[in-house]
């Protein structure tokens, strides 16, 4: 049976390269970029950044560089022609479906298997499996369809964040601001201004509708992505060295992976929910079925509250059922069911354990069933990939589960957790 499912999740992994296969690596470290949250919501675009050569070809095309003016200047002027008009500030910010394919376009010309372009995207972008779900891409095929994400994920958390569109999860995610209010208008135009002033004098195509993006997800004070951060070296860092020295064989999973349920009110830092899907996940830990719990819930419930659930169940785990620090991996950024399943299995990729070892979630009766039944078609659904597969179900709040490789792929449409 384990078998079987290691041989299906691993069906289909790999880009053409040269006529042959290529696969995300999983010695690959990902590249830090100027923040944890452009990082992690636009990695091609992080990349593009940071690959001096790769700036440098960009910033000298004469269409790229036009688009980066043509951006810029838009911005500048919107003070004095938007006069407080929303849609006018917003399409100032972001990339139109046109702009979109016109740098598609240009980089299919600028891109060469054996260029600068050519090597970040073989190197870097495949590796990354950041954009693993564009598997059946040819490298200049991936780089677009990267571009086009990246693109249209900026124009999402504008959307959301300075033009008061509806996120995914409107009771958890909405714009801090009232966009009907008279004095948002003055936001607008110093947060125009703001951009315009601190891009002055780029060349970067992509560099003026980025900034507007992270600008407004910084005022919206929603930069949770970047929450702990680097984790490996902070609050996992005890945990992380110990997965070198684990004997894998003396386990049966890799994982006990516990999501979070938030309280519903602000002053409650872990709910009852949350403490009891603790003390379920501390018996299986005693019992030996993994070297880890995983906990997983970020800053959710209620409407910008600033516990994480992630956090308080580390905390709840150390002090009251005495598990040992460096057994407790925290996954800190999950806001739904869908992302702790996903995110789980990102940081089993990313921290070295085996990714073709069975893990287990421990929750409650109801979580427990909903994983089980319906959780991968909702996965489909909102993230557009399924990060997991079902294995046996142990107990009423137990079950196995099964990494899977398109957990890696960012989702550019939930920018506090993509």
């Amino acid at each position: 049976m384990r078998i079987l499912v290691l041989a299906t999740l691993l069906i289909g992994i790999g880009y053409i390269v040269n006529g042959q296969p290529a696969a995300p690596d999983p010695h690959y470290k990902l590249i830090r970029g100027n923040s944890f949250v452009q990082t992690k919501n636009y990695y091609l675009l992080t990349l593009l950044q940071q690959d001096s050569v790769v700036r440098q070809l960009l910033e000298r095309d004469t269409v790229l560089a036009a688009i980066a003016t043509n951006k810029l200047s838009g911005l500048s002027k919107a003070g004095q022609e938007c006069t407080g008009n929303l849609s006018c500030y917003a399409e100032r910010m972001e990339f139109s479906e046109k702009e979109i394919s016109d740098i598609s376009a240009r980089l299919m010309v600028l891109y060469n298997n054996s260029n600068a372009l050519g090597r970040l995207v073989q190197k870097h972008l495949i590796a990354s499996g950041a954009y693993v779900l564009y598997k059946n891409s040819t490298p200049a095929e991936l780089l677009v369809k990267a571009w086009e994400q990246d693109a249209r994920g900026i124009n999402f958390a504008i959307g959301v964040y300075a033009e008061g569109k509806k996120p995914n999860y409107p009771l958890i995610d909405s714009i801090s601001f009232n966009v009907n209010d008279k004095r948002y208008g003055s936001l607008l135009y110093t947060s125009t201004y703001t951009v315009a002033s601190e891009c002055a004098n780029v060349r970067l195509f992509f560099v003026p509708s980025l900034t507007c993006a992270l600008r407004y997800l910084e005022i919206n004070e929603r930069e949770q992505a970047a929450d702990y951060e680097p984790m490996a070296e902070t609050v996992n860092k005890a945990a992380y060295n110990r997965v070198k020295t684990i004997k894998w064989d003396a386990y049966p999973y890799a994982v006990i992976l516990v999501p979070g349920a938030g309280p519903e009110d602000l002053q409650t830092p872990l709910s009852a929910e949350g403490m009891l899907r603790c003390r379920l996940a501390a018996v299986q830990y005693k019992k030996g079925a993994a070297p880890f719990v995983m906990v997983s819930g970020g800053k959710v419930h209620p409407y910008k509250t600033t516990w994480c659930e992630a956090v308080e169940m580390k905390k709840f785990l150390i002090e009251k059922l005495n598990i040992p620090e460096n057994a407790i991996i925290i996954e800190p950024h999950a806001r739904h069911t869908t992302t702790n399943l996903r995110n789980c299995v990102r940081l089993i990729y990313r921290y070295g354990m085996p990714f073709n070892k069975a893990c287990i979630t421990t929750t409650s009766v109801g979580q427990s069933m909903m994983i089980t039944n319906t959780l991968a078609a909702r996965c489909l659904k909102e993230l557009n990939e399924v990060p997991f597969q079902n294995g046996k179900r142990l107990t009423e709040t137990e079950a196995e589960f099964y990494p899977a490789i398109d957990a890696l792929q960012i989702n550019p449409t939930e920018p506090l957790d993509p």
